[in-house]
């Protein structure tokens, strides 16, 4: 099904993602429904309706589908119980398979490898003894992951020389995980892309991200790659929408490591099924951004172009960083970008600042 402009987009989840795609939607004649558990948060102040209540509520869920036109969803912890049930009532994109691949980092990762795409080593881990043998064979450091619900880096902690394994295990809750060797990269980069409903993919330039405490701070692009890393990248993200028979904007994290040689590889992190952290950027620095893709994938309309406009660099906004928005707004070349929460917490992703450089010729 293809939208007409006047339609309207469901979108699972409440957050600044899903406030950044209804506002993308609205610029292109589109509405949005927000449906989430929350009573207050950044989405609803730029949706045209709202629904409130657990995802697991089947009758809010039916009320939901027949008010929207298509449904999609800004964070990967939505449950896939819940895409499957509005998958038989109306178009979900992407649909229920990526959801459920992403939320579990085993079966991720043992997507990718099949996909015939570079990871680091991993294993899988039931138990402390199981743990113990893992580390035996994938060495120190490695590091050791929850399966479900990580983000951020919450659910992982890294195994060093004198590590207690046992006590790892134990401080991480026992649940399932997994444990990945551990990859010695020169930087981490992400690819933001693109596939559309008839199969179009586009991707966006390769970036390049800093993170301070786990939590994304800087992102720069381009990334400073050489030419074959950046089509490397491409290729890989174009492996992963088609493998999923992917709709929508999708964003793969990489390491890039150096050889003895040094020769640049890639090596796979993780993917994530929406948009990205890393592709903030694009709302300034690109002819189309990251939401307006995302809305133009799941409405089954033509994708935007990816062209770059200059050297672009994002800074998040965590914490008291908000409080600075007066000093941002005095600089006429930073574009500042608030989510709209009303309480400032420590690591709480308040907002984000870009800043776009002119490139001369031959620069990018």
């Amino acid at each position: 099904m293809i939208l007409s402009p006047g339609a309207t987009i469901g979108i699972l989840g409440s957050g600044q993602l899903g406030r950044m795609l209804a506002i993308a939607a609205l610029k292109v004649g589109l509405r949005t429904h927000i449906y989430a558990p929350e009573a207050e948060a950044p989405a609803y102040d730029a949706a045209a309706g709202r629904t409130i209540a657990p995802f697991e509520d089947e009758e809010a869920l039916l009320a939901f589908a027949r008010a929207v036109d298509v449904v999609t969803y800004e964070f990967e912890n939505v449950p896939t119980a819940t895409v499957e049930f509005l998958s038989g009532r109306v178009p979900v994109r992407p649909g229920a398979r990526a959801l459920a691949l992403t939320q579990d980092r085993l079966v991720e990762k043992t997507f990718l490898r099949d996909a015939g795409l570079k990871t680091a080593p991993f294993t899988a881990v039931d138990d402390a003894g199981a743990l113990a043998r893992a580390v035996a064979e994938l060495g120190r450091p490695s590091i050791l992951k929850t399966r479900r619900f990580g983000y951020d880096g919450k659910g992982q902690s890294l195994i060093r020389e004198g590590s207690n394994v046992s006590a790892v295990h134990r401080a991480l809750g026992g649940a399932p995980m997994i444990l990945e060797g551990f990859v010695a990269f020169e930087r981490e980069v992400s690819v933001v892309a693109a596939r559309s409903l008839e199969g179009e993919v586009v991707a966006y330039d390769l970036c390049e991200n800093e993170h301070e405490r786990h939590i994304l701070a800087r992102t720069r692009a381009p990334a400073r790659v050489g030419a074959e890393t950046a089509l490397e990248a491409r290729r890989i993200a174009t492996t992963v929408l088609e493998a999923l028979d992917y709709v929508g904007v999708l964003a793969v994290e990489l390491f890039v490591t150096r050889d003895g040689h040094g020769h640049e590889g890639l090596v796979v992190n993780e993917i994530a099924p929406r948009v990205h952290n890393s592709g903030h950027w694009t709302l300034d620095g690109a002819q189309t951004s990251q939401f307006e893709q995302h809305v133009r994938a799941i409405a089954g309309w033509p994708l935007g172009a990816t062209t770059r406009r200059g050297r672009v660099e994002m800074h998040n906004l965590i914490g008291e960083d908000a409080e600075d928005w007066r000093d941002i707004l005095a600089q006429p070349d930073l574009c500042l970008h608030l989510y709209g929460k009303l309480e400032i917490r420590p690591d709480r992703k308040m907002g984000h600042v870009t800043r776009v450089f002119p490139e001369t010729p031959g620069e990018g």
